[in-house]
């Protein structure tokens, strides 16, 4: 068995960033931005009003009150096409451009407006109530990295930089094969000794969460003929991950099949719990991830090993800040030699600390408790007995929207 940290190591430097391509931006919602993009403008582009009120010349209001002749109006999107000069004021709504000539805004509500003569009662300094050009950003600044997750603030940015494509790495494929005369899809009629399938379900719909493209591939039987016949659906993946046949039994056959097909084995067993029987390797040019059977360690293998894959193929920028952490919300006894992963359930105290607690049964075939994670404390291996109260480390499950 190798450490989990090691086995993470060599899953993410076994996989690469995928190719680019280029989407609308109105397509571009949740997908990893693959090049830098620099805004196209400047914003705002000129000199703009942040109030209604008169555009003026500073130094003829430097004593007030100073009665100014009123020559014209600007609004947005309709600016005054004249040159402010002495003694004059131009009337300016919030977002039009500053008159030339003009270098400060009197509010309306400290003037008064008597035919084409305001009184202006409040004097002001250069610049006062005026959003110069590029206030925001400027023509040719980077303002959105390349490995970021857009969000719809980037959207909306992107488009105030007039940007109307992005370049984003495309999907991965990610093939799914699960294995076992055992297992029936959700729905079918179930036989003798046959239970419903819950891995290929999850595995799709957590690679789609991340950012990938699934190929369902189905169920390979207990036999040599059917994983071969499956695999043939992988041609063109981007990674291929098998849920099942990844132990030591008379059944497992994905170790032998995939063998058989040229499978170059990096390294299986890790000393982890849940989640020991797990396999990488590659398959000609396709890096292969092989999951236990059992849900719950397939669940947590994946959180633990298959999202930062998915990562790395997608470019995503690495998060450098230290490993979130909680107090314990209950006792824990030692641990041994395997690196455990608890699920457990968060709180607030009222003080604002986050608290874990850790469901009391952690038997690996209980999936309900797996789906009502907030999180998984990690136990480092031959961990001494933990008190209520300590800190621990977490594995967050559940990420805004999207709960994984």
């Amino acid at each position: 068995m190798i450490p989990v940290a090691e086995a993470l190591a060599r899953v993410t430097a076994g996989v690469r960033p995928v190719a680019s391509e280029q989407v609308a931006l109105v397509d571009a919602l949740g997908r990893v931005l693959a090049e830098d993009v620099a805004s196209r403008l400047s914003h705002p582009p000129a000199a703009v009003s942040s109030m209604d009120g008169y555009a003026v010349r500073a130094a003829d209001v430097a004593t007030v009150p100073a009665k100014l002749s009123l020559i014209g109006e600007s609004a947005a999107g309709a600016g005054f096409k004249g040159k402010l000069g002495a003694r004059e004021c131009v009337r300016i709504f919030t977002g039009a451009p500053l008159p030339e000539g003009a270098d400060a805004v009197v509010i309306q509500e400290d003037a008064e407006a008597s035919g084409n003569t305001v009184t202006m009662n409040e004097s002001v300094t250069p610049g006062k109530w005026v959003r110069p050009a590029g206030l925001d950003f400027k023509a040719g600044e980077v303002l959105l990295k390349a490995g970021q997750i857009l969000s719809a603030r980037d959207i909306g940015l992107a488009a105030a930089m007039n940007v109307p494509w992005l370049k984003v790495r495309r999907r991965p494929r990610v093939a799914i094969i699960a294995t076992g005369d055992e297992v029936v899809m959700p729905g079918d009629p179930l036989g003798p000794d046959q239970i419903v399938s819950s891995n290929s379900v999850a595995l799709a719909a957590y690679v789609k969460a991340l950012g990938g493209e699934p190929i369902n591939l189905g169920i390979a039987r207990d036999t040599e003929d059917s994983l071969h016949a499956l695999l043939a659906g992988v041609k063109g993946a981007d990674l291929l991950v098998t849920s099942g046949g990844a132990s030591v039994g008379d059944y497992d056959l994905v170790r032998r099949v995939l063998g058989q097909e040229g499978l170059e084995i990096n390294f299986y067993t890790i000393a982890m719990r849940p989640g020991k029987p797990l396999i990488f390797g590659r398959l000609g040019e396709v890096p292969m991830l092989g999951l236990p059977g059992n849900p719950v360690s397939a669940g947590v293998c994946s959180v633990i090993f298959l999202k930062p894959a998915i990562e790395v193929m997608l470019g995503i920028r690495r998060d450098d800040r230290p490993a979130p952490t909680a107090l314990l919300g209950r006792d824990l006894s030692e641990n041994d030699k395997r690196e455990d992963y608890l699920r457990a359930a968060l709180s607030v105290e009222a003080d604002g600390q986050l608290v874990a607690t850790p469901f009391a049964k952690q038997d690996s075939s209980m999936m309900a408790f797996l789906a009502q994670a907030d999180c998984l404390v990690v136990r480092p291996p031959f961990a001494p007995p933990a008190k209520k109260g300590e800190r621990v480390r977490i594995v967050p499950l559940r990420h805004g929207l999207i709960s994984i």
